[in-house]
């Protein structure tokens, strides 16, 4: 811990540091990568919509001793070939969920799944609902995420500037388009759940990114007023900074949302703990991913754009050329002194290890020879 805590330091002081602006190209390839077999993925396989969004009927039956692989044969057969959905419950019984089935097909489901479960009719509780419920709840979903990108982008411009509001906005659609493919590859059911899990990542993937701008914003004040650090050089400080604090805040949010998600959805077979936390889990990992490697970098693309940033960036390689030429220069005229044997000019630098080409004559004193001719004053 105190090496980490002492690297955190260290990062945060610019003393090290990794060029994550300069490998920028990469990091794009890569996301666009993922970003392209999370579409195909979505394309080829599709998302398995729950019934909240499909419509269809839930059946819970009590105690039984059918094993939950059975009953989801038992029915499909019962409902003509519909797609089921099979949840064993904590007393025992069975929560059996078959999509797309209506209500006058849903009581001879019903008796026929008593029959087959061994259980009484008047036990198994059916709920209904329509496809036009699950349709205004999508479009409910939809409103609330279209509400929050106006506001996050408005709130974004207004306290950094517009093109940090772009890089956040193109961070969260990438990590969306991420976890929506990773749904759609794992095959798990979207439920509402699942479209809480999502709203809720936004926030989280905008708190690692909101940090590094944070930094970036007081770092970058009165930055043409110097010509030591480019933008994109600043911008990779302020990532470094804050790299070990993104790191710690992200570990701390997976490791209970992975508890929820292998222990809970994995050992205890939560059904719907599997859908909020998936979204969860996956979201958080491509936030934490995007606020470095996407959203900083892509602002530093687009600052680096503007005449000012350009000029900037010119006059940095301007200085470091000239410094680099006067080093070379001074280098060149020691080490020619010291293979002559001769003290190098006034105001040229001695280079490192010259003493060691012969003993430094000292220069006359301005006071000796002055009285008597042996130089002793009288």
């Amino acid at each position: 811990m105190s090496k980490l805590g002492n690297i955190g330091a260290r990062l945060y002081r610019g003393e090290v540091g990794y060029d994550f602006i300069g490998k920028r190209k990469i990091w794009y390839a890569v996301s666009i990568l993922i970003t392209i077999t999370a579409i195909v993925g979505l394309g080829v396989r599709g998302l398995n919509m729950g019934i909240e969004f499909s419509g269809g009927a839930v059946f819970t039956t009590p105690k039984t001793s059918v094993s939950a692989t059975q009953a989801q044969h038992d029915a499909e057969a019962a409902s003509g070939g519909h797609a089921a959905t099979v949840q064993k419950l904590g007393n025992g019984g069975l929560r059996i969920q078959i999509s797309e089935l209506d209500t006058k097909e849903s009581v001879p489901v019903q008796e026929k799944l008593a029959k087959d479960l061994d259980v009484p009719v008047e036990d198994v509780n059916t709920q209904l609902v329509g496809p036009s419920w699950g349709e205004e709840i999508a479009n409910k979903a939809w409103l609330g995420l279209g509400i929050f990108m106006v506001l996050v982008v408005l709130y974004l411009a207004i306290a950094f500037e517009w093109r940090m509001a772009l890089a956040a906005l193109i961070a969260l659609i990438h990590d969306l388009t991420i976890t929506v493919g990773v749904y759609a590859l794992v095959g798990f059911e979207v439920t509402p759940g699942t479209v809480i899990g999502l709203l809720t990542i936004l926030g989280y993937s905008l708190y690692d990114t909101v940090v590094v701008f944070d930094s970036l914003k007081e770092a970058s004040r009165g930055i043409t007023k110097q010509s030591r650090y480019t933008y994109g050089e600043i911008a990779n400080r302020s990532i470094n900074s804050t790299l070990v604090r993104s790191i710690n805040t992200t570990v701390v949010a997976l490791l209970p949302v992975a508890g929820l998600l292998f222990v809970g959805g994995g050992f205890l077979g939560a059904g719907m703990l599997n859908d909020i936390s998936l979204a969860l889990f996956v979201g958080l990992a491509a936030g934490a991913y995007s606020s470095i490697f996407i959203a900083t970098p892509l602002v530093a693309d687009l600052k680096g754009r503007e005449p000012q940033m350009q000029a900037l960036a010119r006059r940095v390689r301007a200085k470091r050329s000239s410094a680099a030429a006067k080093g070379d220069s001074a280098e060149a005229t020691a080490e020619g002194a010291a293979e002559s044997g001769e003290e190098p000019q006034d105001g040229a630098p001695a280079a490192a290890g010259s003493s060691a080409a012969g003993p430094r004559s000292q220069p006359a004193s301005r006071t000796r020879g002055r009285g008597r001719p042996s130089g002793k004053r009288r």
